[in-house]
């Protein structure tokens, strides 16, 4: 009898566990898609899964059903062979991939709209083209598009003789062109540094304008352009530092505020070590800027850091996500990282990023975070990644800190970090870090945090087939409470679908 009992009561905890837990469905193996494929999520329309695939010259758009079962396997035939940095905008039930492909000495922009099963519903379209130099880098065309998607703006960056000129075309969710500039920026290689280009859901085109003291120096000057929609000039303006020093600029457009939010360490002196997060807020209707410093006091500094004294707890940390509240306040999220390679004494650490060749002469980019990276290996050097733990920090809608929390983790691998990091993902009221938590990649661990700042700990991800390796930071969310995660099985690669509770 009382084994009866017990019986039943751990049955029903079982039941209970498994009734919050998440299910997983994993696509099937495509021989194709071995590990040195390139790939994006392009997201979930009409119930399917799309998911575009890119070997060398070969370009395919995978349709994955509910079941992530293949519907079509789509081959992208009327890509040029030289076609690259292929960017998607997606709808509920069409997506249109921008791309851009050289033919000798000219550079052609393209957009195509398609439909939910990967197919032409028109033929592509010729956006722009440039002439460049036989050793021009041809990377130079970007398409972005606001929150709401429905602005699209696809720009240019063409650098002659210290001056950029930057073209711009702005169009809406049908690719219908709305409006057209042409400005020429003054831009000094040693000292000056465009960043974070963004519009919000106005069509207003944004960026950020870093100047330095000189080549080895952290920003002591910082800007904010502004293109309006309706206008034919760019608006600069001048965001105060107080004699403090800045790098890693983020940037994030309140649209629901009429708000854009900048952020970044920030430094007493010339690369001297973090002393708390900067904040500037540009009111675009009050036309008023609001700027705090909020220094992170040694209390958090001890639960923040790996190991070392406390002074250098931060100086490894780099902005990741910046999510704004409803009531103009936001969250700002960073991450330890650093990396080793093999034969250099001295770790890579920000003051290389900042320095690096992978610094674009127009402006910087991070080459570390938020791509997959095909495994490749070298006999002469290998490169160990370290991905440590996430600092949050609550900010008011004045930029001043309500509460902080830490969320520990302690990552690494050598060659590639494709496993490593985390990803943000919000739903239920709550925000979800996802990441792996054993070496093999094969357990993910779900931490979320509360408006409040309270953590809670989830059931881990975990799939019933051994053997499946995730990639939480490549992941992207399709619905409410449904995310896909990139994984890896025996050099392949194939994707999950999680359902959340």
């Amino acid at each position: 009898m009382y084994k009866l009992i017990f019986f039943l009561f751990i049955s029903n905890i079982f039941c209970l566990q498994s009734s919050f837990s998440q299910k997983i469905t994993l696509s099937d193996i495509d021989k194709d898609d071995r590990s040195d494929i390139n790939f994006e999520i392009i997201g979930k329309m009409n119930s399917n899964v799309l998911i575009y695939k890119n070997m060398r010259w070969k370009h395919r758009i995978t349709v994955l059903d509910n079941e992530m079962k293949e519907l079509e396997n789509i081959k992208l035939d009327f890509l040029p062979e030289k076609t690259f940095n292929v960017d998607f905008v997606s709808y509920p039930d069409y997506f249109f991939m921008i791309y851009q492909y050289q033919k000798k000495n000219i550079l052609h922009c393209m957009s195509v709209k398609m439909d939910a099963l990967g197919k032409k519903l028109a033929e592509p379209v010729e956006i722009d083209t440039t002439q460049i130099s036989f050793f021009a880098d041809n990377k130079i065309y970007t398409s972005i598009s606001s929150e709401n998607k429905e602005k699209i703006m696809v720009f240019k960056i063409h650098k002659k003789n210290d001056t950029y000129t930057l073209a711009t075309k702005l169009y809406d969710k049908q690719f219908s062109l709305i409006s057209q500039h042409r400005q020429a920026l003054n831009f000094d290689e040693r000292r000056d540094a465009y960043d974070n280009f963004s519009v919000d859901n106005e069509g207003n085109f944004i960026f950020t304008k870093e100047t330095r003291d000189g080549n080895r120096s952290t920003s002591n000057q910082l800007s904010l352009i502004l293109l309006s929609a309706v206008t034919d000039s760019f608006t600069h303006v001048k965001i105060p530092l107080d004699k403090n020093f800045v790098d890693d600029v983020n940037i994030k457009i309140d649209n629901l505020n009429g708000r854009y939010i900048i952020n970044s360490f920030y430094y007493k002196k010339n690369r001297g070590n973090v002393d708390g997060l900067f904040t500037g807020i540009w009111d675009k209707n009050k036309q008023q800027t609001v700027s705090n410093f909020a220094p992170i006091y040694d209390s958090l500094r001890d639960e923040a850091k790996r190991e070392g004294h406390l002074r250098f707890a931060l100086d490894d940390f780099f902005i990741r996500q910046v999510i704004a509240k409803k009531d103009g306040g936001f969250l700002v999220i960073a991450e330890d990282y650093s990396t080793q390679t093999r034969g250099n004494l001295n770790s890579w650490n920000r003051w290389d990023y900042l320095n690096s060749p992978y610094t674009s002469n127009s402006y910087y980019y991070s080459p570390y975070y938020g791509y997959y990276r095909p495994h490749s290996s070298s006999n002469y050097q290998s490169t160990r990644y370290y991905y440590a733990n996430v600092l949050i920090l609550s900010m008011n809608k004045d930029g001043v800190q309500e509460w902080s929390k830490v969320i520990q983790k302690d990552q690494f691998e050598d060659e590639t970090d494709n496993y490593l990091s985390y990803a943000a993902i919000p739903f239920g009221g709550e925000i979800h870090f996802l990441f792996n938590n054993d070496k093999r990649n094969e357990i993910v661990a779900d931490q979320s945090i509360n408006a409040l700042g309270l953590i809670k700990r989830n059931p881990t991800f975990k799939t019933e087939e051994k053997g499946h390796q995730f990639m939480p930071r490549l992941s992207k969310q399709v619905g409410a409470k449904q995310i896909i995660i990139p994984c890896s099985y025996r050099g392949y690669i194939c994707f999950a679908k999680v359902d959340m509770p």
